[in-house]
């Protein structure tokens, strides 16, 4: 811990190195988010697609597996009302793909499982006390937060602009997740939904240390141990990552999604919102290409989804990348694969020696 140039991250979450692995909904896993936090990071397991039962069943399978710091990461979206017509269009307008791929267009579907963390949830990681919660769209209400901190809890969340993180920071953050343009996945936005104006990483982590007084996270486009010793030269005390993770056999991505991480390359991602119906950075397919990327008939998050995912799962069947959702960050070409344990240790170790810090 010492040789770190700022260890405000390890002493706040109690682990060795400030590395933190991002969740990632549907392809992270128990097993990686252990081998990170057993490796002295922080592994974290991304709980929003899970019902109650399953994040009880899920972090009793992590506990297992380690005793080390570890986080839970929610949801803070609200869900909006009366968007059955919008579905209905959607699906339709999606239908000449079910026919191409040999799919009922008419057949039923299963609605989404994103829920926004709410009472039930809390009272849950009540319960559960992991070392970490963090949020992705701001934060839930404010008595949820006072329960969860008086649980024992750390709350973190992402910040795609320096506004954001001063309401972050006003509202009780204890460190803010800085979640530059280049990130993978979901962008973490909630106060504007300007697309056109979002921040890069090195422009937005300088100028998020400068803005607010708690510690700062670094995310977007950091890979390997470059990225890392960047982050803290722009005044972050730690790094957030996850295309890097998708690397480890412990991620649950398929066949078709790791060969499209494997080939991708600088200029090979973008953001859209034709799966999800919010901006999220991944790999150009035929999909992206032909609906998007941004769509104006999407419906809105998180309703686009279910109308896409049975072409999602046929796709892979067909081995076809065509309708594959893959999440990736820019810097994916980067990329190492290793077990999550022995790419923790490495990223780490290689840090500290482009830092000088043996």
């Amino acid at each position: 811990m010492k040789n770190w140039p700022d260890n405000r991250i390890q002493k706040l979450f109690n682990i060795d190195v400030p590395l933190i692995q991002a969740p990632m909904a549907g392809v992270d896993s128990v097993e990686l988010a252990a081998e990170v936090s057993n490796a002295g990071g922080l592994g974290s397991l991304a709980c929003t697609l899970f019902s109650v039962t399953q994040l009880k069943d899920e972090f009793k399978k992590l506990r297992s597996l380690t005793a080390r710091p570890v986080n839970l990461n929610f949801f803070c979206h609200e869900n909006p009302e009366n968007t059955e017509t919008l579905q209905e269009k959607w699906k339709k307008h999606l239908s000449k793909y079910y026919i191409e791929l040999g799919i009922d267009p008419n057949a039923s579907y299963a609605a989404t499982t994103r829920a926004p963390f709410n009472e039930e949830y809390c009272s849950v990681v009540e319960e559960l006390r992991p070392e970490v919660v963090s949020f992705h769209f701001g934060l839930p209400a404010a008595d949820l937060v006072k329960r969860l901190r008086q649980a024992g809890c750390k709350i973190i969340s992402s910040a795609t602009t320096v506004a954001e993180a001063r309401w972050l920071e006003a509202r009780g953050c204890d460190a803010i997740i800085a979640q530059g343009f280049e990130a993978g996945g979901h962008r973490g936005s909630f106060l504007t939904d300007d697309m056109a104006a979002q921040v890069g990483t090195m422009a937005l982590v300088p100028q998020t240390v400068d803005a607010v007084k708690i510690p700062v996270i670094a995310a977007g486009g950091i890979t390997d141990a470059r990225g890392i010793a960047a982050s803290f030269f722009l005044g972050a005390c730690g790094a957030q990552l996850g295309t890097a993770y998708l690397f480890c056999p412990e991620a649950k991505v398929s066949k078709l999604y790791l060969q499209g991480l494997q080939q991708t390359t600088d200029d090979q991602t973008v953001l859209t919102n034709v799966y999800s119906g919010k901006p999220a950075r991944g790999i150009r397919n035929r999909f992206i290409e032909q609906e998007g990327p941004i769509s104006e008939m999407a419906p809105p998050f998180p309703f686009a989804s279910p109308a896409v995912n049975p072409l999602r799962k046929k796709s892979e069947e067909l081995g076809l990348t065509d309708f594959v959702q893959m999440w990736s960050g820019q810097s994916a070409a980067l990329g190492q694969s290793l077990p999550a344990y022995e790419l923790t240790k490495k990223l780490a170790q290689d840090t500290l020696e482009l830092l000088g810090n043996k």
